[in-house]
């Protein structure tokens, strides 16, 4: 039944995508100004195309072999403003050939009110919060459900249903969150690429709350600046956004990995101090309700030549470390012990032209994730973007995906 929803409401989110961008065209053509319900309007967003060329085999016989996968993607933007409230509407559609039972998915981003006044400001719908100040890693960041079929990175994260009030005083903002319904985590489909040597069954999740998806999370957050630190602090008690893989037999009898979601709390800081040049970052957590209690922490630092060569591009160089004390009865990670090294370069130039290199070392087993990303303008409203991952000396973190580097393209246009 649930792959059969699944199905309706990718359906549904299509169609909506499909109504709102067509609408956006004809406004975007329009010379006068939107009103509606008395409020301006104003519609973005971008379509993409993507293509993923992975070099090598795939590593398990009923995954697909095909060496390039195209898809494409819509992600409309559609906002109404009043004086001091806005309404925001962002849904979004990828289809995916090579996936269609993981990466063909659709999600309603944001829809959501906000409603601002002069010492407070909520925000109630659908939404996407960002934590963190960290490069490699967002430990702290445990609002939104990561897009995992996006992007391996967990960058993507799902709409999450949620009353937002935060009350803005001199001595900082506190945020309370209260959470109504869970979102499961996506995984790639049975025969994709990224899938791991088990295929999931996310139409038969386990949860520890007898409430399963419907259980109300809740959270807390701090924040204030103080001289040149940025300080964050953050509570969340509810479903765990990591599950843990249990092994399990499927409906056709084949071994499977179920995800398990567990009711945790978890405790936050992150801190990122502007001394010049230099960032200096840390995000740490203490965790207790998916196995043993244990902390993790990623902390580095981020050191920018302003003008290299005497021109208008900087160049910046990073360096982090992982820990992380969780136990084998925890939901796995490869970040327990290991060095992210990195370097970004900005040309500054009017093509917005980026560059991110870098590796992640793992200290024990000698596990290497090598990354690259590069973005550029090429028109107004055009966009180009690289991005690429590859897997080396793999061991238990990586060894289910050793062969499944890949580069990505992405052309976008925005509207």
């Amino acid at each position: 039944m649930k792959a059969v929803s699944r199905g309706c409401a990718n359906g549904v989110v299509a169609t909506v995508v499909l109504a709102v961008v067509a609408f956006s065209t004809n406004r975007a053509l329009a010379q006068d100004p939107l009103e509606i319900f008395g409020a301006e309007a104003e519609f973005a967003g971008s379509t993409s195309a993507e293509l993923r060329f992975f070099p090598e085999s795939p590593q398990f016989t009923d995954q697909d072999d095909r060496k390039l996968e195209l898809s494409v993607a819509i992600e409309p933007e559609f906002r109404l403003f009043w004086d001091r409230e806005r309404l925001t509407f962002i849904p979004f559609f990828r289809y995916d050939p090579a996936d269609h039972e993981g990466r063909t998915h659709g999600d309603i981003r944001e829809l959501s009110l906000y409603v601002e006044r002069d010492d407070w400001d909520v925000t109630a719908g659908i939404g996407k919060v960002f934590w963190g100040v960290a490069e490699s890693r967002h430990l702290v960041d445990i609002i939104n459900q990561a897009d995992l079929v996006e992007n391996s990175d967990e960058e993507d994260k799902l709409g999450q249903p949620m009353v937002n009030l935060n009350l803005l005083r001199d001595w900082g903002t506190l945020g309370v969150f209260v959470l109504p319904g869970f979102r499961e985590r996506t995984f790639p489909g049975d025969e994709a690429r990224l899938r791991g040597p088990l295929p999931v069954d996310t139409d038969r999740p386990i949860y520890e709350s007898a409430a399963e998806e419907h259980h109300v999370d809740a959270a807390l957050r701090y924040k204030q600046v103080i001289g040149d630190f940025d300080l964050g602090l953050s509570y969340f008690h509810g479903t765990s956004r990591e599950p843990e893989l249990v092994q399990s037999i499927g409906s056709d009898g084949r071994p499977v990995l179920r995800p398990r979601y567990e009711i945790i709390d978890q405790v936050g800081l992150d801190v990122q101090a502007t001394m010049d040049a230099w960032l200096w970052k840390l995000e740490a957590i203490h965790r207790s309700g998916a196995g043993d209690p244990f902390a993790a922490a990623v902390g580095g630092f981020e050191y920018t030549l302003f003008g290299v060569s005497d021109s208008a591009a900087d160049l910046g160089l990073l360096a982090e470390y992982h820990y992380d004390g969780r136990g084998d009865d925890a939901p796995a990670t490869i970040f327990d012990n290991d060095i992210f090294l990195g370097t970004r370069l900005a040309l500054n130039d009017t093509d917005a032209t980026e560059f991110l290199a870098g590796v992640i070392v793992d200290q024990r087993e000698g596990e290497v994730l090598a990354l690259l990303e590069a973005e550029r303008r090429i028109t107004e409203r055009w966009f180009a973007e690289v991005e690429a991952r590859f897997f080396f000396n793999a061991d238990r973190g990586t060894s289910a995906v050793q062969d499944d580097g890949h580069v990505l393209l992405r052309i976008s246009r925005y509207f």
